[in-house]
């Protein structure tokens, strides 16, 4: 039956997120650099979504895959909508660039070159770095529509480079064939060039009949051996940067002698990086499956085409036609790609500060002397990241480890770090003696190689490892401790449930939180999980909810307490903190809930498919935080009459999430703990520094600091609330 409501479409709900990230470059509040870091974060992510999104609806639009939710048609016109709105995007990215940050780098005495303009006194230092440290690495590649088959690497920068050959003298029409051949060394002869591109003899040889016919060639930027970014001589205060891509341009009548260099612009191929395995297959065929198929990432079909905007039409018509690229695959970019490369963009003016973000604190009742097991078997303990230090979850495994009474550790792995001390933790406790167990998800997107070789690693310490589950992913960030006395008696067993991964890397920029308790309730149903996670039982859940069990069910009936208190008159409460809303199940919940007058506040940072402001919304707002960390934790919290429940776990609320994958949510029934999460909650609320309402068309539209009220950002306000309650 269709449904009265309405809802965002999901892709271009992200498209919103990832514009208010960047809107941070324009934060003039914000040291320079963190400013353009934000350019690099959008890039970057704009790159993933692509290779993911995109590609799954171009598979869908050209007939290749099916699927439930769109039709070809709708999937064409959704690929459609999303370049128009990602080419509106990139426009402003052009101007922030261009407009805002070029003009502040200059204003801190810092010049970076953008065009052919180069000062005199750097000319000839551009010419000895291109012959000394950049010549030797290139390999102009000839293209031709007609009798080459090209094949350019994913998110590789190319330069394109029309030619033209000097008008000469009679007799001196093989010169151009000579210097091609110089210049172009080995990929004159057929043969593949490791880049995947195979060429041919005759593409080399220009039209003997017309000598001034353009010349096409395509050239690999050689980041693997030059930076990115070069800093050039000094000149009294101020320092200058330049592209290396533009160093080549200037130099590039050296590459080309006996050739009038026309032109050349960027160019770059993003992949569909979407592996596609057999989900029901068994462990060992699953990690075959991932091994073979992971290293053809980078050869997947292309979904998106970008290129310089400047670049004349038919220039870009012929690479369309020689690269057999899809006029719906064709994304105008600017004159430099490949932003996401900013973030490592040198600083050569150190008086430029960079942001002081908080330190990850040490609570002082965890201090070196103090035992996490004796504490937690008091009372329960949450700690927030990455304002509370990483180090206290490495120290309670540390504990486990050389802890007598340890029984057996139990993990799962979602991702983790390399070289990562859990890991390392975790390979010690096994050759301790102790019983290890960890549950490895191999289908963590581009995570694959690292967790697999993680496992085999573990595997060899002894560690036992369960892998994937057929046709579901394990997405719950929980470990157990289970403990037994020396004697047989029962003792106190641990529990960690957490909203983030065991990452200590990721621990350090994303905000979440994580739960220690000795509840033997919990304690109880964490080791159920893990046994279903075996294989072993199909198990009941008496306090943890857990998706495809108890997770949905419990839902609903804590949204229909809150619609039963709002008929009566009472107060209807429900605050929800995510990182996406999607699943249309739900999201008709609190629309329904809405209509009933339960007051609603969302704080998602990415995805939202609910649209505010309408007659079945008007009592749901949406608010959106980005600012130094990324906001990680799920938190949800329901009125009940003024006894609130409260809950943090792993899953957002996406179809994947709530049906797809096994997620474990728990809630905080220590009084103080509900309550410290409530005050963040609040906190985040009254931001009026970085947060943002999302409205009824996608806008983000910043909330404004009220006259006299204090200013609030939540992230540093939160951090200064967790410091003077450290006690």
């Amino acid at each position: 039956m269709e449904s009265k409501y309405n809802y965002f479409k999901r892709d271009i709900s992200w498209l919103s997120f990832n514009y208010r990230v960047l809107l941070e470059a324009l934060d003039e509040r914000l040291p320079l650099y963190e400013r353009i870091n934000f350019i690099s974060i959008y890039s970057s992510n704009l790159e993933e979504f692509y290779k993911i999104r995109v590609a799954d609806h171009k598979a869908v639009a050209s007939g290749a895959t099916e699927s439930d939710e769109e039709t070809v048609q709708s999937a064409r016109e959704l690929v459609e909508e999303i370049n128009k709105e990602v080419t509106r995007q990139l426009d402003d990215r052009v101007r922030i660039y261009e407009q805002k940050i070029l003009p502040a780098l200059r204003k801190n005495h810092i010049i970076f070159y953008q065009d052919n303009h180069v000062e005199p006194f750097h000319q000839q230092f551009i010419k000895d770095f291109f012959r000394e440290e950049i010549f030797p690495y290139l390999q102009p590649v000839p293209v031709s529509k007609d009798k080459i088959v090209s094949f350019l690497r994913d998110n590789r920068l190319y330069l394109a480079i029309r030619v033209y050959p000097k008008k000469e003298e009679k007799n001196k029409g093989e010169e151009p064939k000579e210097n091609i051949e110089k210049y172009t060394g080995e990929c004159i002869n057929e043969r593949n060039d490791g880049e995947g591109i195979k060429v041919g003899m005759e593409a080399a040889r220009p039209n003997v009949t017309d000598l001034r016919q353009p010349l096409y060639f395509v050239m690999k930027q050689p980041y693997a051996k030059v930076p990115r970014f070069i800093e050039l001589p000094s000149r009294e205060k101020n320092h200058y940067l330049m592209f290396t891509e533009d160093i080549i341009k200037a130099n590039l009548n050296l590459i080309f002698p006996g050739y009038d260099v026309d032109s050349s612009y960027c160019i770059k191929i993003s992949r569909d990086a979407d592996i596609l395995i057999d989900d029901t297959a068994s462990s060992a065929d699953l990690v075959a499956q991932l091994k073979k198929k992971v290293k053809k990432r980078k050869i997947g079909d292309v979904c998106r085409f970008v290129y310089d905007r400047a670049m004349p039409s038919e220039f870009l018509d012929f690479l369309v036609d020689a690269f057999r690229i899809q006029r719906d695959e064709l994304v105008p970019g600017d004159k430099h790609l490949n932003l996401e490369d900013l973030r490592h963009l040198p600083n050569p003016n150190k008086s430029l500060h960079s942001l002081e973000k908080p330190k990850p604190m040490k609570l002082t009742v965890l201090d070196e002397k103090e035992s996490i097991f004796n504490y937690v078997a008091k009372k329960d303990l949450l700690l927030y990241y990455p304002y509370h230090s990483f180090e206290h979850f490495i120290h309670f495994l540390y504990e486990a480890v050389h802890n007598p009474e340890t029984r057996e550790i139990m993990v799962t792995q979602y991702r983790v770090a390399e070289n990562s001390a859990v890991i390392n933790t975790l390979i010690a406790a096994a050759q301790n003696g102790k019983k290890v167990t960890v549950f490895v998800e191999l289908k963590a997107r581009f995570d694959e190689e690292n967790n697999l070789a993680t496992a085999e690693m573990m595997q060899a310490a002894g560690i036992k490892i369960i892998y994937s589950i057929p046709g579901l992913k394990v997405h719950a960030k929980v470990a157990l401790i289970r403990r037994r006395g020396l004697n047989g008696e029962k003792i106190p067993s641990y529990a960690y449930i957490s909203t983030g991964n065991f990452n200590e890397k990721t621990a350090t920029l994303y905000a979440d939180c994580g739960l220690f308790t000795c509840r033997k309730e919990i304690v109880a149903d964490l080791y159920n999980l893990f046994r279903t996670l075996q294989g072993k039982e199909d198990p009941k859940f008496t306090t943890l909810l857990v998706a495809r069990f108890n997770l949905i069910s419990e839902l609903n009936r804590l949204i229909d307490r809150e619609i039963s208190l709002a008929d009566e008159g009472k107060q209807g409460r429900i605050i929800l903190k995510m990182n996406a809303l999607q699943d249309p199940t739900m999201i008709d919940r609190l629309y329904e809930a809405s209509e009933h007058g339960v007051q609603i506040d969302l704080i998602v940072r990415g995805i939202c498919c609910l649209i505010p402001g309408q007659s079945y919304s008007r009592n749901i707002r949406v608010t959106r935080i980005v600012d130094s960390f990324l906001e990680h934790a799920r938190i949800w919290y329901f009125g009940n009459d003024g006894t609130p429940k409260v809950f943090m776990g792993s899953p957002d609320w996406m179809r994947r999430n709530l049906y797809r994958r096994i997620e474990a949510i728990t809630p905080i029934l220590a009084p103080d703990l509900r309550d410290s999460l409530i005050e963040m909650l609040n906190i985040q609320l009254a931001d009026n520094q970085k947060a943002c309402w999302v409205d009824d068309k996608l806008q983000n539209i910043f909330k404004k600091r009220t006259p006299g009220t204090p200013a609030v950002r939540a992230q540093y306000t939160f951090y200064d609330w967790l410091n003077k309650t450290n006690n």
